[in-house]
């Protein structure tokens, strides 16, 4: 293993079914240690994707390397080095939490001392130690998903991918698990791939998004470095007391380019970063800020932009490096 290399590479990743073209020369890389979320909608081509870096799917050009490790020519050598959670994973239900691991640990042929203390480890990761000897079938769906982490974990992965993990989990269940990822990635430094269609899960956990939409990948960065596309990237609410005319205040501060009245309250759209000035000029008039914050520089509105363009050409950030 070349701790150097990313953990996940893919150039020109293409896979097509007959005359359905599912992944669209994908071209990618993950850092080793970052959380990495694959957003789009069902269908954009996020678990074929895994599939491919997994060797559970031909593909049908390009290559990929996942952990130093060609998918496609050896397989067992990556499922060996990879933990995998797929949206609905099984267990027996009338074994326990602890015995249910036992069979993935017997399976992993590892010995009864070191399974031991492996089950232990990710029980205790998953923070399920307390409910180990509990039947599954018992369980809630996010204590599932929890486990099937912690089945993930029992071969030591050094990388994590889940597909859609928090699909039908209440919210509780959701928090639990993100919580998991961010653990993982901090404690232990695993790379976690992150599958989703939901936009606020991925944006609370993962460093950097891929965005997908019909098999192609549109755009990929930062949360920061996506919203930077955005035409309107520089707009927000403002709320005022204290200023006897706050459209003329407001149109004082360097940058300001248009004010207007919007549900009692003033949007503001500017060409920069205006909050430090906009707030000084505020409180030397006398006023106080009753509301201040950013629109439109979310995940969801970014998500949007792609989503609505999906027949435009990629953009500047659709790229492979971070």
């Amino acid at each position: 293993m070349n701790v150097s290399a990313p953990a996940i590479e893919a150039l020109g990743l293409t896979k097509r079914y007959g005359d359905k073209l599912a992944v669209d020369g994908l071209t990618l890389e993950i850092e080793r240690g970052e959380v990495f979320g694959l957003l789009g909608p069902n269908g954009a081509g996020k678990t074929t994707t895994i599939l491919m870096l997994l060797g559970l799917t031909q593909r049908t050009a390009g290559s990929a390397r996942v952990d130093g490790i060609d998918p496609a020519r050896h397989p067992l050598a990556v499922k060996s080095r990879v933990g995998y959670l797929p949206d609905d994973v099984g267990f027996y239900d009338d074994m326990t939490a602890r015995q249910n691991l036992r069979y993935t640990a017997d399976l992993n042929r590892l010995d009864r001392r070191t399974a031991q203390d492996r089950i232990d480890r990710a029980l205790e990761d998953v923070r399920l130690l307390d409910d180990a000897d509990r039947k599954v079938g018992t369980y809630s769906r996010g204590m599932r998903q929890r486990l099937g982490v912690a089945d993930a974990l029992i071969k030591q992965p050094s990388i994590l991918i889940l597909d859609e993990p928090t699909v039908n989990i209440d919210p509780e269940g959701v928090r639990e698990l993100l919580l998991t990822v961010e653990r993982l990635r901090t404690d232990q430094q695993v790379t976690v791939v992150l599958s989703s269609h939901l936009l606020h899960q991925v944006q609370q956990v993962c460093d950097r998004i891929g965005i997908f939409v019909a098999g192609r990948l549109r755009a990929c960065g930062t949360v920061d470095e996506l919203a930077s596309t955005l035409d309107d990237r520089w707009s927000f609410t403002v709320a005022l007391s204290g200023v006897a005319d706050p459209v003329a205040l407001l149109c004082t501060v360097e940058g300001v380019r248009d004010v207007t009245r919007s549900e009692g309250r003033w949007s503001v759209s500017a060409d920069r970063d205006i909050r430090t000035d906009l707030h000084a000029a505020v409180v030397d008039a006398g006023g106080r800020f009753e509301h201040l914050a950013r629109d439109r520089a979310d995940l969801d509105a970014i998500y949007h932009r792609y989503f609505q363009t999906e027949h435009a050409h990629d953009g500047s950030l659709a790229r492979s490096t971070p």
